[in-house]
């Protein structure tokens, strides 16, 4: 706080009297506490401002002299993303060039904790080492894509793949009318 103080009056030969001279002093304690407290706060917040990113592996460019990965039938799961924030999935490959592998049954859920996330955990309890091809349509949104890479983080799901979706799979969904 700022404090006044005066001079004493000499008080000894009479006169003219003169206006005391005052003198100021200004406590710089909370200023200095503001300063701390400021630095604090702008310290604190410039950690929350650091941004977040999930890690995401590229495969490198494809060359004419690399195969595609074969994956066993038996091995797959397919997850196909749909409009209205639907997620189909069958078990296997939709494959209809092969005539000995039957037409996959199509199921229909949802992105939530009792969804999607229980049909990942039950294939990992069936199959020791899955591998999920995701395939998105024109009409599913942004959002199910990011949502359906958080259940693979969640479900700790190491092998899945971001596929192109063939023409197949369309024709599937669309007969199934789920």
């Amino acid at each position: 706080m700022g404090e006044i103080q005066g001079k004493a009056d000499s008080g000894g030969k009479g006169g003219k009297k003169r206006a005391k001279k005052m003198s100021t002093r200004i406590d710089m304690t909370p200023m200095v506490d503001l300063a701390f407290l400021l630095l604090t706060f702008f310290m604190l917040t410039t950690t929350f401002a650091k941004p977040n990113v999930m890690q995401l592996t590229m495969p490198v460019k494809k060359t004419d002299d690399v195969e595609d990965t074969k994956i066993k039938n038996s091995q797959a799961m397919t997850i196909l993303l749909g409009k209205d924030n639907k997620a189909y999935y069958y078990y296997g490959m939709n494959t209809p060039t092969d005539p000995s592998v039957p037409k996959p049954e199509l199921k229909v859920t949802n992105y939530s904790a009792t969804g999607i996330r229980q049909i990942i955990m039950e294939r990992q309890r069936q199959q020791p080492e899955p591998i999920i091809l995701i395939k998105a349509t024109a009409d599913a949104k942004y959002k199910n894509m990011v949502d359906i890479l958080d259940e693979m983080n969640i479900t700790n799901q190491k092998k899945y793949a971001l596929v192109k979706i063939p023409q197949v799979d369309l024709d599937l969904i669309k007969e199934s009318a789920l």
